[in-house]
């Protein structure tokens, strides 16, 4: 599976109601694959490959856990909490990625 692929089931999953009034660009950086980040706007959802000059938060992992965290293999917080996921940014707006992307 690739991360477009990856981030495409993000986006399948994406909540549109947990995203009322938001405006927020969250940044994949991955470490052994292509970058991606995801706006957020208003209840929608788009997605893009590259990096965004505009990030909000910037999550930087492997492909790996990448694909963990999406499909709950991998717990987020425990991800963190072993260094293998990082965050620069609004640290706060990645716990929103539950609420938004469900698992």
């Amino acid at each position: 599976m690739s991360v477009a692929d990856i981030v495409q089931t993000m986006k399948a999953k994406f909540n549109p109601s947990a995203a009322e009034g938001l405006d927020l660009v969250f940044q994949f950086n991955i470490e052994d694959a292509d970058n991606h980040y995801l706006i957020v706007k208003d209840g929608t959802c788009d997605v893009k490959q590259g990096d965004s000059p505009d990030a909000s938060v910037t999550l930087i992992m492997d492909k790996e856990t990448f694909k963990g965290i999406t499909t709950g293999e991998t717990d987020g917080m425990q991800a963190f909490m072993a260094g293998k996921l990082r965050a620069e940014g609004d640290m706060m707006l990645a716990l929103k990625l539950s609420e938004l992307f469900p698992v």
